[in-house]
């Protein structure tokens, strides 16, 4: 994720919707993947510093501030291009809601920023009703934290994905509520981000490795996927990860089935190239050399994006998780990237680059 820079120089950062210094509205322009100072207009548009457009704040930025994303003045619609892929939003009667709803919000957005970058298709209901992306953010009808991402009993909602659909349970938004589902599955890693990754996963192997000349390879790496899904996470969480798991997958997760380790691996990929992205944007080095910039700004006239190579992203974010992890060890917190890249799961995330890059 990359900073922004206000009007009048002060330093923004994605989820700002007013400026600290000069007090001027922000908001974000997704055509741009950039955050813009904005003028007031006489009929309640904004005029975008950034490139002098013409805009609406979207519904949810204007009625909620749950949302900071602007809508073009000749757009029909009323929500951006983020809001118009929500499907069911969480009981705002009940105040606490709110609160879990703008988290959720700025983890969707921050996932749309990546996707956008990478020049991956975003196809929304309105224009694929059967397959397209849209999300739906629900609650447990009973009281209490319970909640889960694996097959269960009874009427907990489930975080998962369905033909394009991504539902999401609004007590992930719940910090302590996530915190002790990820010590009671066990999980060194457990984020409301990470799981808009991972679930955004399945929608691109429908989208771009079902029915296409890629699905032999994906099998041939990640397995068939035909085999018994409920069956296989009924297995997994009854018996666990097999011994050695770490050699074959990049999470004790992926190895329940091979939908399991593409969306695991393809919300890794994410992970690095966002993370990457940031260390870039701040200037960071390591022993004195610059990190690579993992999403390239120079396209040309056709909107193409050189896609960086693959092995240079490695190498960078192997040596920047590294120290990544001794600063959050410096701070007494759990490590920030808690994981081995073996060689397995650096041919998965291989594939999946070449996957990404060949979608532009």
């Amino acid at each position: 994720m990359k900073t922004f820079t206000c009007a009048c120089g002060n330093k923004l950062h994605f989820e700002n919707s007013r400026c600290l210094v000069c007090g001027r509205s922000l908001g974000y322009l997704p055509e741009l993947r950039t955050l813009s100072a904005l003028e007031p207009g006489s009929d309640g548009t904004w005029r975008a510093l950034a490139d002098g457009g013409v805009y609406r704040l979207c519904a949810n930025y204007r009625d909620y501030q749950v949302c900071n994303w602007m809508v073009p003045v000749e757009d029909g619609h009323s929500y951006c291009a983020s809001c118009r892929l929500n499907h069911i939003i969480p009981d705002l009667s009940q105040p606490q809601n709110l609160i879990l709803w703008h988290r959720i919000e700025t983890a969707k957005r921050r996932l749309l920023h990546t996707l956008y970058g990478l020049g991956l298709p975003v196809v929304g209901r309105d224009v694929d009703p059967k397959r397209g992306l849209a999300f739906e953010f629900l609650a447990d009808p009973e009281s209490g934290n319970e909640f889960s991402n694996e097959v269960t009993a009874g009427k907990r909602v489930v975080t998962g994905h369905r033909s394009g659909m991504v539902t999401i349970n609004i007590a992930e938004a719940e910090h302590s509520s996530r915190e002790e589902m990820r010590a009671k599955m066990k999980e060194r890693y457990r984020t409301l981000l990470g799981h808009f990754r991972h679930e955004c996963g399945h929608y691109y192997w429908d989208r771009l490795v079902l029915k296409t000349p890629r699905l032999d390879a994906a099998r041939a790496i990640f397995g068939d996927e035909r085999a018994d899904y409920r069956q296989a996470l009924s297995n997994y969480y009854a018996a666990g990860a097999a011994p050695g798991w770490q050699k074959n997958y990049i999470s004790a997760y992926a190895s329940a089935h091979p939908w399991e380790d593409w969306a695991e691996t393809w919300a890794h990929y994410l992970h690095m190239v966002d993370t990457l992205e940031t260390a870039h944007d701040f200037g960071f080095c390591l022993q004195g050399r610059e990190l690579n910039e993992p999403i390239p700004a120079a396209q040309n006239a056709s909107g193409y994006r050189r896609p960086a190579d693959f092995d240079a992203l490695v190498e960078d974010f192997a040596q920047l998780s590294v120290a990544l992890n001794a600063l959050n060890r410096s701070m007494g917190q759990p490590d920030a990237y808690p994981f081995i890249l073996s060689a397995r799961p650096l041919a998965k995330l291989r594939f999946v680059h070449e996957v990404v890059a060949a979608s532009v």
